[in-house]
């Protein structure tokens, strides 16, 4: 008898979950040619800002190529499924052209070859240099990599960037190996790196120069998330892994690789401190207590919800006597449709942070970038000058129905 009771049991929630399964509706129209498809509608929808490369249509290139003439080239990519990444950070202020593989697929080495000759040209002919700025897994190290050894040979100068700002495998506090490094994957924070060294390249600084820029923040960043559910592939219509409806799992990538640690259902705030623990144990080394946040929605979690974590983030920083010099916040490097968040904190020195905040403040035309990433205290300033500027107003408008009357 509790055999069949057990049975039964389980039968209900096979059903309970499949029915949740059923309820996720894809808005596509084929979901084996989806990237295409996006691709073809970003060109139409913007074409003054975008355009396709002449022979390989999964790459995107900036449509004001001439105004690049003797700045150096950014390009980077991965698989699809991480809108607004990285396709919506082409543009003036940011990258040159990106490189989109199938959903969670690394581009092929040709398409990124072929994007290194449209946005660069070589050294002999006057070419500035182009920098591949690259997430750090097996496929995409592997193709640019061998894209870049190809444009080498062909008198591109072009140098490759690693970020694997991935805290939730190891951590910079504990005396890391190259062994242990290699595993760091890359995650949201490489949108800082995008910005920075975009903003370096637009201002035409040399090739050396817009490097150094992106390599301090690949190596002063830190990013750990938490997912509250998967995501489906469209092409193969079931989600890519299972949760208990009250699991939350910490440490994911972005394609929805294993996590570090399962938990029970968690508050946001309890959330919130619980990453904020082993993101700033990562940055630790560096002394720092000025920061950039960049606060994640990985694709499925609702703007109340983000917003909620966004503040708690936030408190919980200043909380600890961090200086949170910049808030960037939104769906910026996503998983598909994945309900949860991620936390990205770069560490700023005394020497540069002045000129980090100038770069990242520097106007970008990029889709995805926010319009919006002031400080805590730069919104709270902004906020107390506008209700002092009614207050005046007010005041005016009052003085003037006074002297009206007076006058009558």
């Amino acid at each position: 008898y509790q055999r069949r009771v057990r049975g039964t049991q389980q039968q209900q929630h096979n059903n309970h979950n499949n029915w949740r399964m059923k309820t996720r509706k894809p808005l596509v129209n084929d979901p084996h040619t989806v990237v295409s498809d996006m691709l073809r509608s970003m060109i139409k929808l913007y074409p003054s800002r975008l355009q396709a490369h002449p022979n390989y249509s999964n790459v995107i290139i900036r449509s004001d190529l001439h105004e690049m003439k003797g700045k150096v080239a950014l390009i980077s990519g991965g698989g699809s499924g991480h809108e607004p990444a990285h396709v919506g950070f082409v543009g003036k202020g940011m990258l040159s052209a990106a490189v989109c593989g199938d959903v969670f697929t690394s581009p092929d080495v040709d398409s990124i070859v072929g994007a290194i000759r449209m946005v660069s040209k070589p050294t002999s002919a006057g070419g500035a240099g182009c920098i591949l700025i690259v997430k750090n897994y097996t496929g995409d190290r592997l193709n640019f990599g061998l894209a870049a050894e190809i444009a080498r040979k062909e008198g591109h100068q072009v140098e490759v960037l690693i970020v694997a700002d991935d805290c939730s495998i190891s951590n910079r506090g504990d005396g890391l190996d190259q062994v242990i490094v290699r595993k760091r994957r890359g995650l949201a924070g490489t949108i800082l790196v995008h910005k920075i060294a975009g903003a370096a390249a637009e201002e035409g600084m040399s090739m050396q120069q817009v490097y150094e820029k992106a390599e301090y923040v690949a190596n002063h960043l830190a990013t750990m998330g938490v997912a509250l559910g998967a995501c489906t592939i469209p092409a193969v219509g079931k989600p890519s892994f299972t949760l208990k409806d009250d699991e939350i799992v910490f440490g994911l990538g972005i394609h929805g690789e294993a996590g570090v640690e399962s938990s029970p259902q968690l508050r946001s705030a309890e959330i919130c401190d619980k990453l904020l623990n082993r993101i700033t144990s990562d940055i630790a080394n560096t002394n720092s207590r000025q920061l950039v946040a960049l606060i994640n929605n990985l694709g499925g979690s609702t703007t109340m919800e983000l917003l909620i974590f966004s503040g708690d983030v936030i408190s919980h920083l200043l909380q600890r006597e961090f200086r949170v010099h910049r808030q960037v916040i939104g769906t910026l490097m996503s998983t598909l449709e994945m309900p949860g968040v991620s936390v990205s904190l770069l560490a700023l020195s005394d020497d540069n942070k002045d000129d980090m905040l100038r770069l990242i403040d520097a106007p970008t035309n990029a889709l995805g970038w926010p319009s919006n990433c002031l400080s805590p205290s730069q919104t709270q300033t902004q906020t107390q000058t506008q209700t002092q500027t009614q207050t005046q107003t007010q005041t005016q408008t009052q003085t003037q129905t006074q002297t009206q009357t007076q006058t009558q």
